[in-house]
């Protein structure tokens, strides 16, 4: 730990308790650390309350909606059914207090001091909470982001959402306008068509979802076409104008000029991160042109003793990279010498229909650093699991060495695609092969057998898919 002014109340202090923060405390308190925790809102930050569970439950209503409109074919015959967005709004706010209340007792029970105010640096090692003074040997700055938005089109909350306005709003409209083609966009209008809206999707970049694998982001475009989503890629929303009957956007596109009328318009064009009034000047802690805090390997500030996590970090705003830097600073700050941490390999998960799953390279990458690549390819209706739960269109790759067979990468699109992605980072973190993941038996039948099944195409062996044996 860092030396600081003789009387510090805590060996740590945590400005921030969303997912990388909360976890930072937990981890302290594990150590023996003495840890405060200054939060101005509920703990678990955006990701708990405003972000990846909320919105996740909805989707989990948009899916339930989805299955009830194909469940003829299962000889399940639903009559009458009725969506009601307002309900599934309520049901993902009770989702969210239940959760919120597991974390703060778990922090209760850790000993950790949760400090329910904002809070600002006056020094190095102190943080000015409305309590009054917070002192710690060490500070781990976890303020995180928020929605970013466009300049000249105001966020109303009424015709112009950002996302914490669209998780709130109890209402489905007819329409909708969606300005942002990432995993907020993408999964906000499956869920707005699954209850009924109608839903214009519009991105800058030339593929939805930019750095997964351009084949899977083009077999989501055509999945979301089918179900009646227009989508718009390689185009500029140039303004929004709302008025009391709705919105008009104007979109520059690779067609032409449009305008798109639509009752609202949700703004889901990425984040900016929370680190302005935070005092950072005063305790010498820099910043990059974009306002994100600079860190090095072990997530320490160019200021010693005090560290910074999460989205305020701009390396990669997930919330489970939040929590891992949130470890790894700790850990550092307790003298453990942690490994670093390999952002190439955190899991990337878009859970729209059907779900997207990324972790280390897409195929264009490994090419392009030069690696000798081959790629197993293996259809999802290869499985039995995905095509006896009606979810046999998909698709997953794995991305390996052709001399070595070392995993570098996999990306699948389709039912149930996310829960993949931990037997190939495991198998990653382990130095496996493709051929020790083909020689895994697995549970048939389950989705898991993609990835075996993968390994092995690789190898040129699949047995439940013909791919030609590498060359």
């Amino acid at each position: 730990m860092s030396a600081a002014p003789e009387g510090s109340d805590y060996d740590l202090v945590i400005l921030g308790g969303g997912p990388g923060g909360y976890v930072a405390a937990i981890r302290a308190a594990q150590l023996g650390m003495r840890a405060a925790l200054v939060e101005r809102e509920a703990v678990g930050g955006v990701c708990l309350n405003w972000g990846c569970i909320p919105a996740k439950s909805l989707l989990r209503g948009a899916e339930l909606a989805a299955l009830l409109q194909e469940a003829d074919s299962f000889g399940v015959h639903a009559e009458g059914i009725s969506l009601d967005l307002g309900r599934n709004v309520a049901h993902s706010r009770a989702v969210v207090r239940q959760i919120v209340g597991g974390v703060e007792s778990l922090l209760t029970s850790h000993g950790v001091e949760v400090v329910r105010s904002a809070g600002t640096l006056r020094d190095a090692h102190t943080v000015l909470t409305s309590d009054g003074p917070v002192r710690g040997r060490n500070v781990i700055l976890a303020p995180g982001a928020r929605p970013r938005a466009i300049e000249g089109i105001p966020i109303d909350g009424t015709r112009v959402l950002d996302s914490r306005a669209a998780l709130g709003s109890l209402e489905t409209p007819q329409s909708v306008v969606i300005v942002g083609g990432g995993c907020v966009g993408v999964e906000f209008a499956d869920i707005y068509a699954a209850f009924g809206a109608r839903v214009t999707l519009v991105e800058h970049s030339a593929q939805l979802l930019d750095g997964f694998d351009e084949e899977l982001a083009t077999r989501l475009a055509e999945s979301l076409a089918a179900r009646g989503i227009e989508v718009i890629t390689g185009a500029r929303v140039a303004g929004v104008v709302a008025s009391n009957g709705g919105v008009r956007a104007t979109v520059t596109s690779p067609g032409g000029p449009r305008t798109l009328e639509a009752e609202r318009a949700l703004i889901a064009i990425g984040i900016v991160p929370n680190t302005q009034a935070l005092g950072l000047e005063v305790a010498g802690v820099a910043t990059d042109e974009r306002g994100y805090i600079t860190v090095d390997a072990r997530c320490q500030t160019s200021t010693a003793g005090v560290y910074a996590i999460g989205d305020a970090t701009g390396i990669l705003p997930l919330a489970h990279v939040a929590s891992a830097q949130g470890v790894l600073a700790v850990e550092a700050i307790a003298g453990l010498e942690p490994a670093p941490l390999d952002y190439d390999w955190m899991p990337r998960a878009v859970y729209c229909r059907p779900q997207l799953a990324s972790i280390g390279l897409t195929e264009a990458a490994a090419r392009a650093g030069g690696r000798n690549v081959v790629v197993g390819r293996v259809p999802f209706a290869s499985n039995g699991k995905a095509t006896l739960l009606g979810g046999s269109n998909g698709l997953a790759k794995l991305v390996s060495d052709r001399e070595t067979g070392e995993i570098l990468g996999f990306h699948a699109i389709g039912e149930g695609a996310t829960e993949l992605l931990a037997e190939v980072g495991v198998a990653h973190a382990l130095e496996s092969t493709t051929a020790e993941l083909g020689a895994a038996t697995h549970a048939h039948p389950t989705l898991s057998e993609l990835v075996k099944e993968a390994a092995l195409a690789a190898r040129g062996v699949a047995v439940h898919h013909y791919q030609p044996r590498p060359t």
